[in-house]
This record gives structure tokens, C-alpha cells and sequence, in this order.
């Protein structure tokens, strides 16, 4: 971690502009269904504020691609942020503009601000430079606490960052870039990955580089049925991707020349309609009726990985196992999160790569038993394949300033 953070700087009568990844899950009333990247971005704002700052908090949520919808303001997040810091947070109805200028000219330190969502203008996305000027011009130092964004190149994670002498990491962009650097660099062993999600395309960098990192690598979800499909096994009717068979020919070859320990499942919970009441059940891996999808790992499967996974020391997961938004195809995906919690209460070093994973940890109610559950779904995915994300590279330098 070679960046300056907020533990170097002493933020009293300065204004602070925070992009934060408030990117909550909302209900049809629009009320959050779970607050935890709010949670997670406490310890930043807490900190400037003590120190006497203000905070000038932005962040998008959803893709409403430029254009103002109501479904999407960050309103309630405003209301859940007041509750949790015990203090009024002012709500700006733009992230640009007089209303977000006066709001801001009107601060005291120790105030917070939250503006509305920054991608209800395109400049946002586009990483525009007027529109990342403007933004800017609402503060005097700039903190970056989104590492779910850091993957980015927009104007609140990149554009806007020419516009300070500073642009700090924040506490939870810290904790990111430290657990992941640590499994990237020298993690205890044995080392273990799980992988799932719906495509291998999605993640061929990142099965390429861990293939020369773990010693095991198992691969569940909709993306095993490529690998199946290449193996020669039945998969019915399951997911597949035909462009990417003869990639996983070539994954499973090398799994056979090295010292890596490739796994897949042994059987799988499959249906004809992929629904929340259709009839389910368990079959081989390498045998599934045509007509059938496989939508989850069975139990003998959860049963065989768990002693894979006996004795592991570091465990990085990251996707699902199954169709995990249909309640009954998420069990696997459920158990794979309770065998982390286990592994971790054995001294194990886990981390869980956001998204899919990530939730179905929370469900689990074992958050705060992991070692770390990353924010970023595709940005912990960026810095698994090694790839620089550009939110990261736009943050100063340690080397380039002092403390102040």
C-alpha cells in the first residue's frame, strides 16, 4: 500500500470530496435491503469529521445512464447515513451545480453532505473533463473509499483527481488493496480458489493467473458446464459457452501438466424450468439428462469440497455456485460461505471477492467471521487477473508527499 491515506493527513476546516460506493440494494418502497458498503465507508467519514473536516460524499447507484429517474437518488441512503453517524446529513438534489455549491459554501466543520447520484449525469461514466471539474470544485482535498468502482476510469474515480494537489486513499480502499495484495503476493499454504459465476468469460484472466498461483483451484457455477462440455460429459441443457470450449481444453491440460489441483463438482441439482417452485433433482456431474439445466451444486459436491479444502491457509472465493437468487438453487452457494466460515475459525486467511459471494456471506449472517469480504465484485476481479485499476493508480503516491 503505497498510497497516502486518510491516517496521514489531519482534515480540520477542509472540505472533503468522498467518492464512496453506496451502490445499495433498494426495495420496490425504496428502502435499502442491506447497508453494509454504507457501513464500511463509517470509518473514512468518521475520521474527517473528527478531525474537525466536512464531507462532501458522492457515489452513484444503478445505471440510470445519464438521465435523472427517481428510483435511483440516493435520498434514502442520505436518511440511513443520518441514523448511522447520529448526526443530520444534508441532502443535495444534484451532484453538480448552484444548489450542490451553496449547500457546500453553507458547511461547518464536522458536516456532512451526500450529493445526489453522480451517473444521472453521462459526463460521470464518460469521465468527462468539465463534468469532473465541477464535481471537483466542491473541495479542496479528494478521498477515494469506492473500491468497487476503483476498476473504473470515471470522472469521480479518475477525472477529478487532476483537479487536487492530493487524492487519498480512504480506509476501506486501504483495507481492499491490502488483503488482496496479500493473497496476490506471498499467502500462507496451502492456497486455495473457488471460483463460480455464470461464464468463464468473464474471468479467463483471472482462472489463467491463479492456475500458476494455487495449489487448488475449484470451479463451480454456470461456467463448470463449459468445462464439462470439454471434458466430454453430458450437461443437457445446461449453460454453456461453445466459443470458450476449447479455452477450458486448454485450462484442463494445464491443470494436468502442473501441480495445481483442479476440481469440479461430483453431482448437481438440476430442473426443467428455472423457477422458484419447479421440481429439482440430483444427478452426476458428467451425466445430465437432456432437457435438464444444472442450476446448483448437490450436496455430495459441497460434502467433496469441503475436504478439498480441509487444511487450507489462505481461500480466496469469488462467484456462485448456483442460480443463487432463486432461493432453492442457492444452497450451495449458502454452504460454500458456511465452509468459509469454518476454514477461517481455524486460522485460515479468506476472502470473499464481493458480488454474488459476498451476499450470500451476509445471508449467512457470517460477515464478521471472514477474514475479509471485498466490496468489489469486478474490481477484486481486475486485481486478481494483476491488471492496474485506474481509481488506485490516479491516488498520490506515498513517496511524493509528506505527512501533514
Amino acid at each position: 500500500m503505497n498510497k497516502v491515506t486518510v491516517a496521514d493527513i489531519n482534515f480540520r476546516g477542509r472540505k472533503v470530496l468522498l467518492r464512496v460506493d453506496f451502490n445499495v440494494p433498494l426495495d420496490e418502497r425504496r428502502h435499502i435491503r442491506a447497508d453494509h458498503r454504507i457501513q464500511t465507508a463509517l470509518p473514512t467519514i468518521r475520521k474527517i469529521l473528527g478531525d474537525g473536516g466536512m464531507v462532501i460524499a458522492c457515489s452513484h447507484l444503478g445505471r440510470p445512464k445519464g438521465k435523472h429517474v427517481p428510483e435511483m437518488s440516493l435520498k434514502p441512503v442520505a436518511d440511513r447515513l443520518s441514523e448511522l453517524l447520529g448526526q443530520t446529513v444534508t441532502f443535495a438534489e444534484d451532484c453538480i451545480g448552484p444548489e450542490a455549491a451553496n449547500l457546500v459554501g453553507r458547511m461547518e466543520n464536522g458536516d456532512c453532505l451526500l450529493l445526489e447520484n453522480l451517473r444521472f449525469h453521462q459526463g460521470e461514466t464518460e469521465n468527462d473533463p468539465e463534468f469532473a471539474r465541477k464535481l471537483a470544485s466542491l473541495g479542496d482535498i479528494y478521498v477515494n473509499d469506492a473500491f468497487g468502482t476503483a476498476h473504473r476510469a470515471h470522472a469521480s474515480t479518475v477525472g477529478v483527481t487532476q483537479y487536487f494537489d492530493q487524492a487519498l486513499a480512504g480506509f476501506l480502499m486501504e483495507k481492499e488493496l491490502r488483503y488482496l495484495s496479500q493473497v496476490m503476493g506471498k499467502p500462507a499454504r496451502p492456497y486455495a480458489a473457488i471460483l463460480g459465476g455464470a461464464k468463464i468469460s468473464g474471468k479467463i484472466g483471472v482462472v489463467t493467473l491463479l492456475m500458476d498461483q494455487v495449489d487448488t483451484l475449484i470451479i463451480g457455477g454456470g461456467m463448470a458446464f463449459t468445462f464439462a462440455r470439454a471434458m466430454g460429459h453430458k450437461i443437457g441443457d445446461s449453460l454453456v459457452e461453445e466459443e470458450q470450449i476449447e479455452l477450458a481444453r486448454d485450462i484442463l491440460a494445464k491443470g494436468r501438466d502442473s501441480k495445481v489441483n483442479l476440481v469440479f463438482p461430483t453431482d448437481i441439482v438440476v430442473t426443467k424450468e428455472i423457477t422458484e417452485d419447479a421440481k429439482s433433482e440430483v444427478v452426476p456431474f458428467d451425466a445430465i439428462p437432456d432437457g435438464m439445466k444444472g442450476v446448483d451444486i448437490g450436496p455430495d459436491s459441497i460434502r467433496h469440497f469441503g475436504e478439498v479444502l480441509e487444511g487450507s491457509r489462505t481461500v480466496v472465493w469469488n462467484g456462485p455456485m448456483g442460480i443463487c437468487e432463486i432461493p432453492q438453487f442457492a444452497r450451495g452457494t449458502i454452504e460454500m460461505a458456511k465452509l468459509m466460515g469454518k476454514l477461517t475459525k481455524t486460522g485460515a486467511t479468506t476472502v470473499v471477492g464481493g458480488g454474488d459471494s459476498a451476499a450470500a456471506v451476509d445471508r449467512a449472517g457470517l460477515h464478521d467471521v471472514m477474514t475479509h469480504v471485498s466490496t468489489g465484485g469486478g474490481a477484486t476481479l481486475k486485481f486478481l487477473e494483476g491488471k492496474t485499476l485506474p481509481g488506485v493508480a490516479a491516488l498520490t503516491d506515498r513517496v511524493t508527499v509528506g505527512t501533514v
